[in-house]
């Protein structure tokens, strides 16, 4: 009796035995079909398609920039009537707050001649760009204000603003004004991008004839520009 006794108990121990290792292989099993098991390779997940990478500056940084250019000046009214077209410099810095929003301040000049009659005019201006932002080609449309020092030598035989007979101007002022302006910038990597501008100016100071008499003159006008950007 006691025989069979530890015949039965042998058999149930290696039937537990058995059926341990046979939960354990299904368990390994399992888990190396779901990507658990450490001694089975699972594939990584399929990688999503990433967008380009951006080149334009990033937000807080701060650029610098610099434009030449052309300019057509207002000839309507009280403006420079036959002036022929001029020319434009200016250069300034900025900071790009916001991935849509930059402000700057700048500094220029921008003039015409007729003969011996000259117009110049000296913008120093803050403005702010609204961006649309893109990895490469980013449009921009621009505003601000700012103080314009201008001057204008007309001699007599100019046009004669309203005076019979016309005595000249020789005379400067400073004067409040503003402009609008619309741009692309082209990246070619994350700090430099070649720069396309138009802006009109906005301002008309008012000069004294050598007469003594008050005369405002309409000193806005057109400018087209290339530049470059340059972020630091």
């Amino acid at each position: 009796m006691r025989k069979s006794y530890a015949l039965i108990l042998a058999g149930l121990m290696i039937a537990a035995t058995a059926a341990t290792a046979v939960a354990a292989e299904y368990d390994r099993y399992e888990r190396g079909t779901r990507g658990g098991s450490r001694d089975e390779y699972v594939p990584p997940p399929p990688r999503e398609a990433e967008p380009p990478p951006y080149r334009h500056a990033v937000r807080g940084q701060g650029y610098f920039f610099t434009h030449l250019g052309i300019l057509d000046p207002n000839k309507d009214g009280d403006g420079l009537h036959g002036y022929d077209q001029g020319s434009n410099f200016e250069f300034g810095f900025g900071s790009r707050v916001a991935p849509m929003f930059a402000f700057e301040g700048t500094f220029g000049a921008y003039g015409a001649d007729h003969g011996s009659s000259e117009a110049r005019v000296v913008p120093m201006t803050m403005g702010a760009r609204l961006i649309i932002p893109t990895p490469f080609v980013e449009p921009y449309f621009g505003a601000g204000l700012g103080l314009y020092f201008s001057s204008l030598k007309e001699n007599s035989a100019a046009s004669g603003r309203g005076f019979s007979p016309y005595s000249g101007i020789d005379d400067t002022s400073s004067d409040v004004g503003g402009y609008l302006s619309a741009g692309v910038d082209m990246w070619l990597n994350q700090r430099v991008a070649l720069n396309f501008e138009g802006k009109y100016h906005f301002v008309q100071p008012t000069f004294q004839t050598n007469a003594g008499n008050d005369v405002d003159v309409n000193l806005s006008g057109w400018t087209a520009n290339i530049g470059v950007r340059i972020a630091f």
